[in-house]
């Protein structure tokens, strides 16, 4: 019980610390591209009119206005926060093109699960080979944007034989493939092998449950939350009219999503992510960046990883656990102690780039098909890259400048 409390507290101070507005000097790059960015949020994550306009990417400010003033034209997507990289990549597809998230078909009637969910008017519905995106994921949304750019291009197997077979049922674009809508994919602190704190089953899942009870007590008696919406709605697991909190609390715990492999921390883990390899591909007309932090240190007795002092306090177990975690994962890869540096929730040697893809570190001249791997960020952790840690806003602007700045200069 103490320990719930203090993910619970951890998780209120989540969306509630205090950051300050960074410098908004307009910066223009040398363009070699006009495509828009679209940043997309990780694991409990949220849209920009939710939270009581708390902004994921920067709390107190703003970091899509900060690169719009700087000439780079930026959006931001939301997704489930809690729902599975498949789903999560479907509704993505929805909210940039617009329209109803199809889940797909045979998805749905694999998960049991309602195969359309909620109707998005489009952030960007001009979106095609000739007018592509730089689409730059946080944590988990690395993920999603990776499988996004690999399904556009490859399609989907199992969707397009059950449309064969039932045609009149139809079948969403985003599953037919021949797709090259995307121009580069940036991941930040994300598991790109899978995080080992998800090999834990007992401690995330109940990480999860404790963010949507603490979400739900900030929504309140509000029936359409506009604090938070946990979109899970394909699961029925919508909080219904005059619903108390406690009976929506009890019906999300009591539900099956969390005894399938159909939720976030299944994916988010080394099993899941290897599970998933097929819509994880590094496609070779896509460039591919990286940004990784470290909020671990080795003790000079011991040799452990131990969190530093300023690790966000929810963070810490996992950080950890991650310490000591050893495993020989399905595919013959060792979790050993080059897994145990960490930036809270994501192992620093999982977050460079996929491992059995090429890859260098970032030296200004990047390729196709490469993955380009900057170097660690020491002292941040998962969440000082969002701009709700401890760092300065300067420090956290400057590398979403330097990243609009590079992916501005790629050629068409």
């Amino acid at each position: 019980m103490k320990s719930k409390l203090i993910i619970f507290l951890a998780t209120v101070s989540f969306f509630v610390c205090i950051t300050f507005q960074g410098n908004d000097q307009k910066v223009m790059a040398v363009s070699q591209n006009d495509y828009p960015i679209v940043l997309v949020h990780g694991l409990a994550g949220w849209d920009r009119n939710e939270a009581l306009g708390f902004k994921y990417w920067g709390g107190l400010y703003d970091i899509q206005e900060i690169l719009k003033q700087k000439g780079y034209p930026t959006m931001t997507a939301a997704v489930g926060p809690f729902a599975s990289n498949w789903d999560r990549t479907a509704e993505l597809y929805a909210y940039i093109m617009g329209g109803t998230v199809d889940y797909g078909a045979a998805h749905a009637a694999k998960e049991k699960h309602a195969r359309f969910g909620k109707t998005y008017p489009g952030i960007y519905k001009q979106w095609s080979d000739t007018n592509k995106l730089h689409l730059v994921g946080h944590s988990m949304g690395g993920l999603t944007i990776r499988q996004l750019t690999d399904m556009l291009e490859d399609g989907d197997a199992a969707e397009q034989n059950y449309y064969q077979e039932h045609p009149e049922q139809g079948i969403s674009p985003l599953f037919v493939g021949g797709k090259h809508q995307v121009q580069s994919v940036t991941t930040i602190a994300t598991p790109n092998n899978g995080t080992s704190f998800a090999e834990n089953e007992n401690a995330l899942v109940p990480v999860i449950k404790d963010m949507v009870t603490g979400m739900s007590a900030l929504s309140g008696n509000i029936l359409n939350p506009v604090v938070y919406d946990f979109k899970l709605d394909q699961f029925g697991l919508k909080r219904q009219p005059n619903e108390t909190l406690n009976a929506y609390n009890n019906r999300v715990y009591s539900s099956s999503i969390w005894k399938t492999d159909d939720i976030s921390s299944y994916d988010l883990s080394v099993e899941g992510v290897i599970a998933n390899q097929a819509n994880l591909q590094t496609k070779t007309d896509v460039y591919y960046f990286s940004y990784t932090g470290q909020a671990t240190t080795q003790t000079l007795i011991t040799k452990q990883q131990t969190p530093i002092i300023t690790m966000f306090p929810a963070f810490v177990p996992a950080a950890k656990f991650m310490n000591s975690f050893r495993k020989t994962a399905s595919n013959g890869m060792k979790i050993d102690d080059t897994w145990a540096p960490n930036d809270g929730l994501v192992n620093v040697v999982s977050s460079y780039y996929p491992f059995g893809t090429a890859a260098k570190a970032a030296d200004g001249n990047p390729v196709k098909g490469q993955w380009s791997y900057y170097p660690v960020k020491q002292g941040w952790d998962h969440i000082d890259f969002i701009g709700i840690g401890d760092k300065l806003p300067s420090a956290v602007n400057s590398i979403y400048v330097e990243i609009a700045k590079n992916l501005a200069g790629l050629p068409k």
